[in-house]
């Protein structure tokens, strides 16, 4: 059985990454995935520290394997650590920007791609992208039902002090608000 990896800054983690884990999950056939929280994003700059991003993520996927990814760059994760013939999950939207990756073929020569495919992402745009890979042969794509939550809209919602119901799982929120996170000062 393959190792299904699913990565993120999850800053916050919210129910759009819950239904890609979820979808994830029942394409694969698998009980339990591996969530790697990016201690260190390459990517994007992150508004809460590693390890309450890593809190957050536990309680957000209390049935999987949720770790601490202490690498930039999947590339490095993938050449540190030892997964059985592991699949990445990404969204479309990171599919478009996997060129621009810390060495593309060496991560499709180490894990498939599991792409979550959604609504803004027409697969013509995701064609071009696959056209630019070595081995598009190893991304593969399933469907997810569209959610618009946004880490940036539960922070924005967070900092105003609004309700974030329909946008994170419940204990997500209390540990929010219990730690005060995304708040002004």
């Amino acid at each position: 059985m393959s190792d299904v990896l699913f990565g993120g800054a999850f800053d916050p983690p919210h129910l759009g990454h819950v239904a890609v884990a979820d979808a994830a999950r029942r394409h694969f056939g698998v009980p339990r995935l591996v969530i790697l929280v990016s201690a260190r994003p390459g990517h994007r700059e992150v508004h809460a520290p590693a390890a309450v991003r890593l809190e957050l993520a536990r309680a957000a996927f209390p049935d999987d394997d949720v770790r601490l990814d202490p690498y930039p760059r999947t590339i490095d994760l993938l050449r540190a650590e030892r997964f059985d013939d592991p699949v990445l999950v990404v969204g479309a939207d990171q599919l478009c920007e996997f060129p621009t990756w810390k060495e593309p073929d060496e991560v499709l020569a180490r894990t498939r791609l599991a792409v979550a495919a959604r609504p803004g992402y027409p697969r013509e745009r995701l064609e071009r992208v696959l056209a630019r890979l070595a081995r598009p042969e190893r991304v593969l794509f399933f469907g997810v039902e569209p959610n618009p939550s946004a880490s940036r809209d539960v922070r924005a919602r967070a900092a105003a002090g609004e309700s974030l119901d329909g946008l994170v799982p419940p204990a997500v929120a209390a540990l929010i608000e219990a730690h005060r996170l995304y708040r002004p000062g």
